[in-house]
């Protein structure tokens, strides 16, 4: 287990190589993102995926996969809807979930997803770095379940120790405000949870999106 302070160029370095090379070794990592510290691992790594599960003392409730491309999410789904093409060239990399029914050839087991991944880009020097060379990461909030979100690595190790084999500090989320959650799998798009993009912002891209109450 080490903690490598992202601040520190050289440190950052180190940090951002082991990250990677843990993360293609099917180990945990923590990783900074634009809403709150993340725990992940590789996606289409079973054992990894079942660790996470472990490590936060949880079911198996899907992770949010995270991807360092635009581009990522058209091979992870059969065919990409419009509104889901739209939102993220709109909003990616930036606090927006978006999810999408996913390929059912992919080769993971993320928990019982009922065939629907919820994926977004991460707006963080240091995430986008590592997802850029693991490729798509199963990312939860770094924390166990039922105690605070962490807001920095120090913080999540506190609570997850030796769980985890790396983790990448990059001082306290500037903005933790959850991510917004849009729902793109229906005949009209959703938002699901309303977080640091605001339905209005939505609308000006996708006009017909439905808020939580329609």
């Amino acid at each position: 287990m080490m903690l490598y302070d992202c601040r520190s160029a050289a440190d950052r370095d180190r940090g951002i190589a082991a990250a990677i090379e843990a993360a293609k070794n099917g180990e945990l990592v923590v990783m900074p993102t634009d809403t709150l510290y993340g725990i992940g691992c590789d996606a289409f790594s079973s054992h990894a995926v079942n660790s996470l599960f472990n490590a936060k003392g949880r079911g198996r409730t899907p992770p949010p996969v995270l991807v360092g491309s635009r581009h990522t999410l058209n091979g992870l789904v059969l065919i990409l809807p419009r509104a889901a093409r739209d939102l993220a060239d709109a909003f990616w990399p930036g606090p927006l979930t978006i999810i999408v029914d996913h390929a059912p050839s992919l080769q993971w087991d993320l928990g019982e997803t009922n065939g629907q991944i919820a994926v977004r880009q991460p707006l963080h020097p240091v995430a986008l770095e590592v997802l850029r060379e693991v490729g798509p990461m199963a990312v939860s909030a770094a924390n166990k379940t039922g105690r605070p979100a962490p807001l920095t690595a120090a913080d999540a190790q506190e609570q997850m120790g030796y769980s985890v084999r790396t983790y990448l500090e990059a001082g306290p989320a500037v903005d933790p405000v959850p991510s917004t959650i849009v729902d793109v799998t229906g005949d009209v798009p959703r938002m699901l949870r309303a977080g640091a993009i605001p339905l209005e912002k939505l609308r000006d891209v996708v006009p017909d999106m439905l808020g939580q109450e329609d």
